[in-house]
């Protein structure tokens, strides 16, 4: 009893929030440098797009290879990164008769690929990413056609069929993962991850903003819930459910959770979770550009979870990504003094192609890293000029 009351007490105290170095000046971003960037990384997508319309294959294969069931691993993981790349596309706001061919050809691919994307092997839930990353380039591909309305009833009636897939993907403990390796029950009871259950929330919350579509109450409330399940007392967010009773195993800790914690504010904060403070975004923003590091060390390996605090390069531009999100949620003068170390973090990893990469997944690592930078610099840029 003395010990619960002693933990009581104390336990305020592994709430606050560490107190950070301060950022150091970095290189100011000079005029149009952002708008270079992205414009070689357009240009980078126009030339790599699949002659029907889709990025990357299940090609360029390595000694060893990340887990993928055929054929609908390869299927999940195009949709995904097809996803990115044409988000990618429309985000960057390039309105050269080129760019505006390639996401035609990206449409309509959509059109015709993505109602077959389904779960069929009992030990992969992959379909949840091209589901997810689908709904947030239906919500682009929505604003793009803003004077079309039969396309975007088209694409109103795609995006309520990837509610209906996410719905039946669903976990049975709330939430929603990528693996199920105990698929011998009727719903799916794999391994509830943290950010991917974050990463569907904000998807279902863009289609609702930008579509109308109402996210399933009980499954937003689950996926919450799930959220909370892993969140620990100091911010960070242990990678699984079945984590949670290791949460100072360092991949749970501050630095394996810089990928993760991101992800978790921004659905927090969209369903409401005042918790959610801007001074705690901003902490973390702070606490990715200090410790970037972390983050470079796993960029490129082979192996997932082979570097220090088990961060695996997968989360590299997936955490930038999101770390922009949750800085379009800050007032615009608060977003200013993050802006040029974003910006430097992504600009110094272009490749000389013009693409970005952080994992060597066949051949679909450059158009969904490229995706996601492409969507990074261009929110970098919009907030930028406000």
């Amino acid at each position: 009893m003395r010990f619960l009351i002693f933990f009581v007490l104390l336990s305020p105290l592994f709430s606050e929030q560490k107190k950070l170095a301060q950022l150091k000046d970095v290189e100011p971003i000079k005029e149009g440098e952002l708008e270079a960037s992205i414009k070689r990384g357009v240009d980078y997508l126009i030339t790599k797009q699949n002659k029907d319309g889709s990025w990357g294959g299940p090609t360029r294969t390595k000694g060893l290879n990340i887990y993928a069931p055929v054929p609908e691993a390869h299927l999940a993981f195009r949709s995904g990164a097809s996803a990115l790349a044409l988000a990618g596309l429309l985000d960057s706001k390039d309105h050269r008769n080129e760019t505006k061919a390639a996401i035609a050809k990206g449409e309509q691919w959509f059109f015709e690929k993505l109602p077959k994307l389904r779960h069929v092997d009992p030990t992969t839930t992959y379909n949840v990413w091209g589901h997810a990353y689908g709904l947030r380039a239906i919500s682009a591909l929505y604003n793009y056609h803003e004077n079309d309305e039969a396309k975007r009833s088209r694409l109103k009636q795609l995006a309520e069929l990837q509610f209906q897939m996410l719905n039946k993907t669903e976990d049975v403990r709330g939430g929603w993962g990528y693996l199920d390796f105990n698929g011998f029950t009727s719903h799916f009871s794999g391994i509830p991850t943290s950010f991917t259950t974050a990463t569907v929330l904000l998807a279902m919350k863009e289609a609702e903003e930008t579509m109308g579509i109402s996210p399933p109450a009980r499954e937003v409330k689950r996926g919450l819930r799930s959220i909370e399940q892993q969140k620990t007392a100091d911010w960070s967010f242990v990678y699984s459910l079945d984590h949670r009773l290791r949460p100072r195993y360092g991949i749970n800790r501050p630095a394996g959770s810089l990928g993760r914690t991101q992800v978790c504010f921004a659905a927090m904060r969209k369903f409401g979770d005042k918790r959610v403070t801007d001074e705690l975004i901003q902490h973390w923003l702070q606490r990715l550009c200090l410790r970037e590091g972390w983050f470079d060390i796993g960029r490129k390996r082979p192996v997932p979870h082979e570097t220090h605090f088990s961060i695996s390069g997968y989360f590299y531009y997936y955490g930038f990504y999101y770390a922009t999100e949750c800085l379009l949620m800050l007032d615009p003068k608060d977003r200013q003094k993050f802006i040029p170390h974003l910006s430097r973090h992504i600009l110094s990893k272009q490749e000389k192609d013009g693409s970005w990469w952080d994992y060597p997944l066949y051949d679909y690592h450059q158009p969904y890293g490229t995706g996601y930078a492409l969507t990074t610099l261009s929110r970098l840029r919009d907030a930028r000029s406000h």
